[in-house]
């Protein structure tokens, strides 16, 4: 009889040089999971503790405010108008990423395949695993890794197909996706298609998009408030389209017993029926990847500015074996914690992937650290 064993969780491979980071005077600056170290808004910290719902069990598809709240967020911030009995809570998208295979293989048993981008989150192919079904990386359509290129995928597979994830602005390229050719393909393919846009507000090519934009029709988008307002913590987000597949996964996960938090909840309509603490989220992170992308660039790391999201992702330079000693070099020398490009598909070796998500102080401490480095070299 088979038998699963977990793998590794991948960040736990970090465990070493965060020691190595931890020894320096000053301690270890953290840019590597990508958790926010910014406040939420107060008004969420209000509402949190004032919403008198500890005692009631929860409704999973999420209140009725909470899913008023959601569906005029997608319509202020995208032009979508969509009912909210076409969405529903979740504890967080990474909940519903990795529950997802197995929910909808019980709807269709003839499908076993989950699509999903080669340089990628590692939770869309965990999610595979964790449902015994098979797991197939899609080639991106261009060299920096963005997006991902549908022409590549087989025939058999495509028939195979339970989902095609895509997710823009990608973790961990920074790059955007066609959103309107995804839904098109999955479309003619009769293959839902899952959007994560967990950091559509954090967009500064262009304006943020939504896969709902195309219609509901065979999408899903998925959102959190994790990035848009720094909640990771009290794990909360939501799904949204396709009436028939909002209905059936609001429905198995009520089964399921997953819902989000009572007060949870409230503070969630409340974070999402306010943008003005965003932009200032937003301005804080341009900041910090301007200026972080000098301190690469300056320490011999070719650093591009993202076109969404608050990552770096910056090729190892050539005098390093491969990116996990360049990893190693900036935890000795600049204490700096970074994920490892491989840690997000075969096709991330050689990339570091940088998380701007440390006050500027600390940033600036790096840099202080970095130039000392190069003085004493």
């Amino acid at each position: 009889m088979d038998s699963f064993a977990p793998p590794p969780y991948p960040y736990d491979r970090l465990n070493e040089l965060r020691e190595v980071a931890a020894g320096l005077p000053g301690g270890v600056v953290d840019c590597s999971v990508g958790t926010p170290c910014d406040p939420p808004p107060e008004i969420v910290i209000q509402a949190l503790h004032s919403s008198g719902t500890e005692r009631s069990y929860p409704p999973s598809a999420g209140s009725p405010a909470f899913r008023r709240a959601c569906a005029d967020w997608l319509d202020r911030r995208f032009g979508v108008s969509l009912d909210p009995s076409n969405l529903a809570g979740c504890i967080g998208t990474k909940e519903i990423v990795a529950s997802l295979a197995g929910f909808l293989h019980r709807r269709d048993r003839s499908r076993d395949t989950v699509l999903f981008p080669d340089v990628s989150y590692p939770t869309y192919a965990m999610s595979a695993e964790l449902a015994g079904l098979r797991a197939v990386a899609v080639p991106a359509l261009f060299a920096d890794g963005t997006g991902v290129d549908l022409s590549q995928v087989s025939e058999g597979d495509a028939e195979r197909a339970l989902v095609l994830w895509v997710n823009s602005p990608s973790n961990p390229t920074g790059g955007l996706s066609d959103l309107d050719a995804a839904a098109s393909w999955g479309r003619i393919h009769d293959v839902p298609v899952f959007s994560d846009e967990c950091y559509a507000e954090f967009t500064w090519a262009g304006p943020r998009r939504s896969i709902l934009e195309s219609g509901p029709s065979g999408v899903v988008a998925v959102h959190s408030l994790s990035k848009r307002s720094n909640m990771a913590g009290l794990r909360v987000g939501f799904f949204a389209g396709d009436p028939e597949l909002v209905h059936y996964l609001r429905d198995v996960r009520q089964h399921a017993g997953l819902m989000v938090p009572g007060p949870v909840q409230a503070a969630g309509a409340v974070a999402f029926s306010d943008d003005s603490h965003v932009e200032i989220q937003r301005g804080r992170y341009s900041e910090r990847l301007a200026f972080f992308a000098t301190v690469l660039t300056n320490a011999g790391f070719s650093a591009e500015l993202p076109s969404g999201g608050f990552y770096l992702w910056v090729k190892a330079p050539e005098r390093f074996d491969d990116a996990w000693e360049a990893a190693g070099y900036l935890a000795r020398t600049g204490g700096l914690l970074v994920a490892p490009g491989d840690l997000y598909g075969e096709r991330g070796k050689g990339h570091l992937r940088i998380a701007t998500v440390q006050p500027t102080s600390r940033l600036e401490l790096v840099a202080e650290r970095l130039e000392a480095a190069s003085r004493s070299c």
